[in-house]
């Protein structure tokens, strides 16, 4: 048997991101981009713990309460496809957003226009603001990011730390929300003029947690029941998701097994 899970995000007129100051075409293309990363939508969760989402691939862990999702990543290396104008990719941690309709979350994104490529910070809440910029922080290939989300006192709290220069940055805000996951994620964001995702540019294989980043406690979570790696969750509770294009059904992203002590894994692009 099959289960469905059909989580949809909102298509709507998105504000720009990013901003050039010169004339180019590339700055004007810059100035009309509009994004926004969410829950997974259309979720197919087979029978053996495995699930295909048109916009995220990674890993999530289902529970209750989720008070704690904390992640590492090595920030890839992005190779942008010449022939498409606009390329999108979003790596992030957060609670919510696989079956609810809230995401709290944190990380950066490589964006590829024109055949450009930026790397950026940024945070959400998932659906009161939109992918929000971290002007502060700088962010370039190769730089170790540790990223945590905390719920406590009735907020929610992000950090990002680019463990590579120093530079940190949180912010708290509230909405409601069910906390009943936790993710760690390669996603591409919605939306293009047709409602569509973005196209997922060429990231290699992005490594996330303790054994590629040196970091402790990464890859982690703590709901009402369990703290600790993901992988320690119960069995039935840990999804690996993969990336299926919206309109063709191919793979576009996987994520590799857990390493042994449950803090580490992968997720390789897929080329078309």
């Amino acid at each position: 048997m099959i289960k469905r899970l059909v989580v949809f995000t909102a298509i709507a007129l998105l504000p720009a991101m990013a901003q050039d100051s010169d004339a180019s075409p590339h700055a004007a293309m810059l100035q009309h981009l509009r994004a926004r990363s969410g829950p997974a939508r259309l979720a197919v969760l087979h029978n053996d713990g495995t699930g295909e989402s048109y916009n995220w691939s990674g890993y999530a862990v289902t529970g209750t309460s989720f008070t704690r999702a904390q992640g590492s990543w090595i920030e890839p290396t992005v190779s942008c496809d010449s022939n498409t104008n606009v390329e999108w990719a979003v790596f992030w941690v957060g609670i919510d957003g696989w079956g609810d309709d809230t995401v709290e979350q944190i990380g950066t994104y490589a964006e590829c226009v024109d055949g450009k490529v930026q790397h950026a910070a940024w945070w959400e809440f998932y659906p009161l603001n939109d992918i929000t910029e971290i002007k502060s922080i700088t962010v370039s290939p190769g730089d170790r990011i540790s990223t945590t989300v905390t719920f406590a006192d009735n907020e929610f709290i992000l950090q990002i730390t680019d463990e590579t220069t120093g530079k940190s940055f949180s912010h708290k805000g509230t909405q409601t929300a069910d906390r009943s996951s936790a993710e760690w994620i390669a996603e591409s964001p919605c939306c293009l003029n047709s409602g569509l995702y973005y196209p997922l540019p060429d990231f290699g294989t992005v490594l996330f947690g303790e054994d590629s980043t040196g970091i402790e406690e990464t890859n982690f979570a703590a709901d009402s029941s369990h703290r600790g790696a993901f992988n320690t969750f119960p069995a039935g509770d840990v999804i690996a998701i993969t990336k299926i294009n919206q309109t063709t059904g191919l793979t576009e992203a996987v994520p590799s097994a857990p390493s042994s002590d449950g803090t580490s894994f992968s997720i390789m692009w897929i080329a078309p």
